[in-house]
């Protein structure tokens, strides 16, 4: 997105880290972005303005395997997170909010429970749950064959890859409708992260149905859970999950929203960031 800046930066076991900066005077407030599955890490429209309109800078990472950041085979959601941590250390953040959507939804928990000297606030919006080993995990998923993939490692979820197709039952009417808007950006940013990096996906995946690395119960920083009851892509029963797991969590259940449809709800989940999260 223009008038951002973008960072590369050395990790200490040599990989690169790519990440997206808004900038802002200092002593602003941060919100970290934790872009969904699969993603390229830049900064969308909608997330800028929702926390620009609030005087808050934005700064994202690209995960590891997208966007120009180094791949890590075998990450945990817990070693994305500490990546991000270096990241936000190296540019001198020392309070932010941790914001993820979908497949950013761990990451930004995941950062939480890392670094509570950090992380002042988390919103998770159609965040995915820690796998359980449940058949109700995957209950009214519309397409839950990646992440049934991913339960016999990288390589089964690879192959998977190859010759999956998108089911376009998985978005709601109300999803569809979000891409003619100024969500249509994260279509377009989905469908080139997908095919420049895969293999990012195949890593998140694998990293869901694993261990995270961090306990939810780590997590001591005010979360607010937002989820769709009509989500088709992470169930509603994601977010009962998350919510009974986090000690200081609040769950916003919105009946009729699905998974891209609920992203609606991020300049009001910004404003209870404001509200909740010194």
């Amino acid at each position: 997105m223009s008038g951002t800046v973008r960072h590369e930066i050395d990790l200490p076991d040599g990989r690169v880290l790519v990440g997206h900066d808004t900038g802002g005077p200092d002593g602003a407030p941060v919100l970290v972005w934790h872009h969904g599955s699969p993603q390229s890490g830049e900064l969308l429209a909608p997330v800028v303005r929702a926390a620009s309109d609030r005087g808050i800078r934005v700064v994202s990472t690209a995960r590891a395997g997208y966007g120009g950041s180094t791949r890590r085979p075998g990450r945990t959601v817990a070693d994305a997170a500490a990546d991000t941590g270096h990241l936000l250390d190296t540019i001198g953040v020392t309070a932010c909010h941790a914001v993820g959507a979908s497949g950013g939804g761990p990451h930004a928990l995941a950062l939480a429970a890392r670094r509570p000297d950090l992380v002042r606030g988390v919103v998770t919006l159609a965040g995915i749950a820690p796998y359980d080993g449940t058949e109700d995990w995957f209950a009214t998923m519309a397409d839950d064959g990646g992440l049934r993939a991913a339960l016999d490692g990288a390589a089964a979820r690879q192959a998977y890859e190859e010759t999956a197709e998108f089911d376009p039952t998985s978005f709601t009417d109300a999803d569809v409708a979000m891409f003619s808007g100024p969500w249509g950006a994260l279509g377009a940013d989905a469908g080139r992260a997908s095919e420049s990096w895969p293999e990012g996906l195949v890593d998140d995946d694998v990293a869901f149905v694993r261990d995270w690395g961090v306990a939810l119960a780590d997590v001591a920083a005010p979360a607010l859970v937002v989820q769709g009851g009509a989500d088709r892509v992470v169930p509603r029963r994601h977010g009962r999950l998350l919510h009974g797991a986090l000690p200081a969590g609040e769950l916003w259940l919105r009946p009729h929203d699905g998974h891209i449809s609920v992203l609606a709800a991020l300049p009001a989940a910004v404003d209870w960031l404001r509200a909740h999260a010194a």
